[in-house]
């Protein structure tokens, strides 16, 4: 005689716990950063049947159950067998990897993840990349729809790579027939986060060239998690945009930062980054710096028409930055240590990085003359 159904012996016994009947969901790039702690979220959520976490290394997420392989190898299809939904959070966008291996590791990364997916009957995949795609422009709407066009190019840090997964995002429901892709796109993402944009918190001075338009609009990682776990509950879909509240000025954060403003024209700053980069001065390219000159601040409406809210505001996101980067000295990008920063002084180390691009360009006329 076969034993009850499951859900029959919880009906008959009351104290028996009634089957997960969530989904089984795996998550690359799963042993850090927002990986680690979507995994560890998703892993003790009763919504969850299963969390497969899949990284080069093992995390510490003991519920979870662990792969460890890189995720652009082929192998990957076999080990996402059984799951119905995969978040693709392996990408490199560390300001000091070689942007060549950075791209190859991002865009076939991202391709194997979609077709491994695919092979292994995954009916959806959520993939991570960031509102820096709309591009930072002098006319963008404030706020930007999420259906606004990506108008960003390849000139800042990891953009192009990000730029390209969503090209292959757009592409995979028609390679794949039933695979549904999900974008989801964080506004300046803090909370153990390491970027251009952070770094720019970390100057002594906050560089604001004249005649720009900045507006700030943060997105804590923990509310990036909760926008996660909603489009793996399938409450949304499609391109979301996910952050705070509105935005704030630039006078406003100076305001709350108490960091005071260094202005130059637009000639001066963009022709210093590009040189400082070029010479292998600073991490940062000259693109990095329109994200903080003209606004791309978006829209959130299409989690807030699912019920989602941002648990944190601009303000409190930027004090939580500001505690995260204290201590730190940056100089165009570049992270200066102690003995750097004692030695030069902090806005002194600004006038001669700046003074380094004016000798180089001095030096190139000079050889160009001769």
């Amino acid at each position: 005689m076969s034993s009850p159904d499951p859900q029959v012996r919880a009906a008959r016994n009351p104290s028996t716990p009634a089957p997960v009947r969530g989904p089984v969901v795996a998550v690359t790039g799963a042993a850090s950063g927002v990986g680690a702690l979507l995994t560890e979220r998703l892993a003790t959520s009763e919504a969850i049947k299963q969390v497969i976490a899949i990284d080069e290394r093992r995390g510490d997420c003991s519920q979870a159950q662990w792969h460890i392989l890189d995720v652009r190898d082929p192998a990957i299809a076999e080990k996402l067998r059984g799951a119905d939904v995969v978040v693709h959070l392996a990408l490199d966008l560390d300001l000091e990897t070689d942007a060549a291996a950075r791209t190859a590791y991002n865009v076939r990364g991202t391709q194997t993840v979609l077709t491994a997916a695919a092979a292994a009957g995954v009916h959806r995949v959520v993939l991570c990349t960031s509102a820096m795609v709309y591009g930072a422009l002098p006319d963008n709407e404030l706020p930007l729809s999420e259906d606004a066009e990506l108008r960003a190019t390849a000139e800042a840090t990891g953009v192009g790579d990000l730029l390209e997964v969503e090209r292959l995002a757009r592409r995979a429901p028609r390679a794949h027939p039933g695979l549904n892709v999900t974008v989801v796109r964080p506004a300046t993402l803090v909370g153990g986060t390491d970027t251009a944009l952070t770094r720019y918190f970390e100057s002594p001075r906050l560089l604001v060239v004249a005649g720009s338009r900045p507006a700030w609009q943060f997105c804590h990682v923990d509310d990036l998690c909760s926008a996660l776990e909603h489009a793996v509950l399938e409450k949304v879909d499609g391109e979301l945009a996910v952050g705070c509240e509105g935005w704030l000025e630039q006078e406003e954060v100076e305001e709350l930062s108490g960091i005071r403003r260094m202005e130059l024209p637009s000639a001066v700053a963009l022709g210093a980054a590009a040189r400082l980069h070029r010479i292998g001065l600073t991490p940062s390219p000259a693109g990095d710096l329109a994200y903080t000159m003209y606004p791309w601040v978006v829209s959130v409406s299409r989690l807030h028409d699912a019920g989602w809210r941002p648990q944190w505001t601009n303000e409190e996101v930027l004090t939580e930055l500001l505690e995260e980067v204290s201590g730190r000295r940056t100089v165009a990008g570049r992270r200066l240590g102690r003995k750097d920063a004692t030695a030069a002084g902090a806005a002194g180390a600004t006038v001669a990085l700046l003074g380094a691009a004016a000798v180089v360009r001095r030096a190139r006329k000079a050889r160009r003359r001769i």
